[in-house]
C-alpha cells in the first residue's frame, strides 16, 4: 500500500471525527465538543502499533512513511492539544508569551494553528526552579502551542524508538513504572546471586549536558527532525534576559524525556549484557547487570574490582554524549550495606532460617520516610485551625498516595511508626481545639483512624 493511498484511508476515517465538512476542505473547522474521541485515541494507536512493527522488521522507509503521516494525524493534534491542556498538570503554567489555553474555542483556534506547523519558528523557553532535595531543578517552560506540537511529535518517534530501547530502561515509557524497576532489582539482588557489588551512578546535570549533534545524529531521518533541532536551540528566558543552549534538552518541555532516553540508549551494550533466545525462552547474560530509570541506574557487578573498571567504561560512555558521573553521590556499596534506588533501600540482611544465610528486603529509605513527615508536618501546620473535614480532604489523598507506592516492599514497621506519629499529631490536634475536654473520656489512645480515617497500616511484602 502506498503513503498516499494510507493517507487517503486514515483521512476518510477522521472526516466521520467532525460533522460538518467544507466546500474543498476534508475536515472543517474544529468544533471541540463534537470531536469523537474514542475514534482518535484508537486511530493514534493503531498509527503507533504500525510504526512500532515497521521498526521491529527493520522496515525503516515504511517507518518514515507512517511518521510522516502521524505528524499530518488530525487525530494525534486533537489528542495533544487535548492533553496539554486539559490533562497535563502544568496546563495552566505559560511561557514566555504567558499565554494559557482554557476554552474549547481556545483549543479550536490552537488546533488550526498547529495544522500550519511548516514552517515552525520554536519560542524559547521560560526558566523557573522547583526545589529538589540538594538544592534546587532548573525547568525551561516551552509555550503551549510548542508543547502540543512536541506532543505530536513525540508520537510520532516514541514508537520507533520503544522497538530499540532495552530492556532495562524504566523511565518514562509507556507500560513501565517504578515498580517495575524495583523488582528487577530485587530480582538481580536475591541472596544466590553473585553480583553483590554494586555501582550506584549519578549523571552530573544528565539533561542539562546532553550533546545536541549526537542526540540529532541518533534520531537519522526522522521527519521532525528540524522541529527538535529548533527545540534543542531555542534558549530560554531568565528575568527577561536571553540564554542561548548550546547542550541539553529542555527539561519541562514534552519531548525531554524521550530525548534523554535516547541518548541514554545502549548502556547494556556498553557494560556487556546480552540476551540469549532459546527453547521460547530470553536469557540474560554477560558479567554484569543494570536496571536504569532515566538518568538513575544501578549496576551489578561480581566483585569490587569489576565494579571499579566498570566506572571507568561508564565514564567513556557518558563522555560520548557530553555527560559524566557526579564524583560526589556516584559510588560503589556491597548489597549488605544496603542501596536506595526511587525511594527504596534495598539491602540484604543475615537470616537464619534460609540456605544461604541471607534475605534481600525492599524497605521505604530513610530519605522517603523524613520526607513524607517533612511534608505532613508543614500540613498539619497549615492546618491547625480548620475543621476536620478540611483537614481529611487535604491530607487523606498524600497519605494514600505514598502508601501506595511503599506498600510493594516491606512497609509494616514503616507504616506502624507513621500511624503513631500520625496519631500523635492528631492528639495535639484534638487538644488544641478541645482545650477542656478530659483526653481519658476517650478511654486512651484511639485507634490509628479514628480521627482523620486515615489509611490502616500493613503491606503486602
Amino acid at each position: 500500500m502506498t503513503p498516499k493511498t494510507e493517507e487517503q484511508i486514515l483521512n476518510k476515517e477522521l472526516s466521520s471525527m467532525h460533522p460538518k465538512p467544507e466546500a474543498n476542505r476534508l475536515i472543517g473547522p474544529t468544533d471541540w465538543h463534537a470531536i469523537d474521541w474514542q475514534k482518535a485515541f484508537r486511530l493514534l494507536k493503531n498509527l503507533r502499533s504500525r510504526i512500532f512493527r515497521a521498526a521491529q522488521e527493520g522496515n525503516y522507509k515504511k517507518v518514515r512513511s507512517l511518521q510522516k503521516l502521524m505528524l499530518r494525524s488530525y487525530a494525534n493534534r486533537v489528542t495533544s492539544v487535548r492533553r496539554i491542556t486539559q490533562l497535563n498538570a502544568g496546563k495552566d503554567t505559560p511561557g514566555v508569551d504567558q499565554v494559557v489555553v482554557r476554552t474549547a474555542v481556545e483549543r479550536q483556534k490552537l488546533v488550526e494553528e498547529l495544522s500550519q506547523h511548516q514552517p515552525w519558528k520554536a519560542k524559547p523557553a521560560r526558566r523557573v526552579y522547583i526545589p529538589k532535595a540538594n538544592g534546587k531543578r532548573k525547568l525551561g517552560i516551552p509555550v503551549i502551542a510548542d508543547r502540543c506540537l512536541q506532543t505530536m511529535v513525540v508520537q510520532a518517534l516514541e514508537p520507533e524508538w520503544e522497538a530499540k530501547f532495552e530492556a532495562s530502561s524504566y523511565g518514562f515509557r509507556p507500560g513501565r513504572s517504578c515498580h517495575d524497576a524495583i523488582e528487577r532489582i530485587f530480582r538481580y539482588a536475591r541472596p544466590d546471586s553473585r553480583r553483590k557489588w554494586v555501582v550506584d551512578a549519578d549523571i552530573k546535570g544528565a539533561f542539562d549536558h546532553i550533546d545536541h549533534s549526537f542526540l540529532l545524529q541518533r534520531t537519522g531521518r526522522f521527519p521532525g527532525k528540524s522541529l527538535l533541532e529548533q527545540w534543542l536551540k531555542a534558549g530560554y528566558l531568565e528575568a527577561n534576559v536571553f540564554y542561548p543552549t548550546d547542550s541539553g534538552t529542555p527539561q519541562g518541555g514534552s519531548c525531554s524525556p524521550l530525548l534523554a532516553n535516547i541518548a541514554l540508549h545502549g548502556l547494556e551494550q556498553a557494560i556487556g549484557m546480552d540476551y540469549q533466545h532459546g527453547g521460547g525462552r530470553v536469557q540474560t547474560c554477560g558479567p554484569r547487570r543494570v536496571v536504569r530509570y532515566a538518568d538513575d541506574f544501578l549496576v551489578f557487578c561480581s566483585t569490587q574490582e569489576d565494579a571499579q573498571q566498570t566506572v571507568l567504561l561508564l565514564k567513556d560512555w557518558l563522555k560520548e554524549r557530553g555527560l559524566a558521573l557526579s564524583e560526589e553521590k556516584t559510588r560503589i556499596v556491597h548489597l549488605t550495606d544496603g542501596v536506595d534506588f526511587l525511594g527504596f533501600h534495598v539491602r540484604q540482611y543475615p537470616s537464619r532460617n534460609t540456605a544461604t544465610g541471607w534475605k534481600t528486603l525492599t524497605k521505604p529509605s530513610k530519605a522517603a520516610i523524613q520526607k513524607i513527615r517533612d511534608r505532613l508536618r508543614v500540613e498539619w501546620l497549615g492546618l491547625k485551625t480548620q475543621r476536620v473535614e478540611v483537614i481529611v480532604k487535604r491530607l487523606n489523598p498524600i497519605i494514600r498516595g505514598w502508601s501506595n507506592y511503599f506498600r510493594i516492599g516491606v512497609a509494616y514497621e514503616t507504616f506502624t511508626k507513621l500511624d503513631r506519629w500520625m496519631f500523635d499529631r492528631q492528639v495535639r490536634y484534638v487538644r488544641r481545639m478541645h482545650p477542656r475536654k478530659n483526653y481519658a473520656r476517650f478511654g486512651g489512645p484511639m485507634e490509628t483512624g479514628q480521627v482523620l480515617g486515615t489509611a490502616q497500616s500493613g503491606s503486602p511484602g
